[in-house]
């Protein structure tokens, strides 16, 4: 059985294009939405959610694509462009009868609500991003043999076919690997959490590597119209990340100031899988940018 969100209700909601979203939504007062990150499902913010329900509508979809979430084949580049997984959050939160929301989002999850920021600053009042650079900059910071912890972002880039077959073939492996290898403290994903993560991505094979190939493609041509346009993010804006500018030699909030003029860049010693890893240091940035 799939573990759930004890006191919240499991919902599914409309997003863009007929797609329907999974959700659990929870708690009440101003609304928050939190978006999961790859090898995920809204489970991720099991222990965020629960502390943050107490002060605030929370509201947690497994992203298109993902979980129990409609998984559309991929018939064009738009269909799993950050662009219409935005939209799929806009709408979602429009269902529920929030024309404001705040919003934060882990790895694949931040990407979305990175974009969201951008083509949606009506509707986003507070932006947190969990983990990543911009899809434009995470490709130019990918230089040389460190940038090796991002093959899986090369794979996913090649044309339709192999791709799928090489991961569907060793799926638990391949998503396993991941949660392995990037969480901090190994402890954070209970065999019952990675269970439900390995199960729920192998079921979702094709949908996955359609939103990384967006990544390589659609979403670049997206974020270079907006550096161009001087387009930056209006609200406040908190990134929490592991030290990947001194990995990989840049300067990681010098890349995102360029978008976010209101920014608060913190590192943390958590692995990636942060929201499960440290949930009191995660949720207390959340609070910290919802006070902004």
């Amino acid at each position: 059985m799939t573990p759930t969100l004890p006191g919240f209700d499991h919902v599914r909601l409309p997003g863009a294009d007929g797609v329907e979203l999974a959700a659990a939504v929870g708690g009440s007062g101003s609304p928050v939405v939190l978006l999961h990150g790859f090898p995920q499902t809204h489970l991720m913010w099991r222990h965020v959610a629960e502390r943050l329900a107490g002060e605030h509508t929370v509201i947690c979809p497994d992203l298109r694509g993902y979980g129990a979430s409609d998984k559309p084949a991929a018939t064009g580049p738009e269909v799993y462009a950050k662009r219409t997984m935005a939209a799929d959050v806009v709408q979602l939160a429009a269902a529920l009868g929030h024309e404001h929301i705040a919003l934060v989002g882990h790895d694949r999850g931040a990407l979305v609500a990175f974009r969201a920021g951008l083509d949606h600053p009506e509707t986003i009042t507070h932006l947190g991003i969990l983990d990543i650079v911009p899809t434009l900059d995470m490709w130019n910071v990918l230089q040389g043999v460190p940038a090796a912890v991002g093959y899986h972002l090369f794979l996913m880039a090649q044309p339709p076919g192999l791709p799928e077959t090489m991961i569907a073939n060793s799926a638990d492996a391949f998503f396993g690997s991941f949660l392995d290898a990037w969480a901090g403290d190994p402890a954070a994903l209970p065999p019952e959490i990675r269970s439900a993560y390995l199960r729920a991505s192998a079921a979702a094979v094709p949908s996955i590597v359609a939103d990384y190939r967006a990544s390589a493609g659609v979403d670049v041509t997206h974020d270079q119209a907006d550096l161009d346009a001087g387009s930056q993010l209006a609200m406040p804006v908190t990134v929490v990340q592991q030290d990947w500018g001194a990995r990989l030699g840049y300067d990681a909030a010098g890349v995102w100031r360029a978008w976010a003029p209101d920014l608060d860049h913190r590192l943390t010693r958590a692995g990636h899988f942060m929201a499960e890893e440290a949930p009191d240091e995660i949720t207390a940035t959340i609070r910290d940018l919802l006070a902004r």
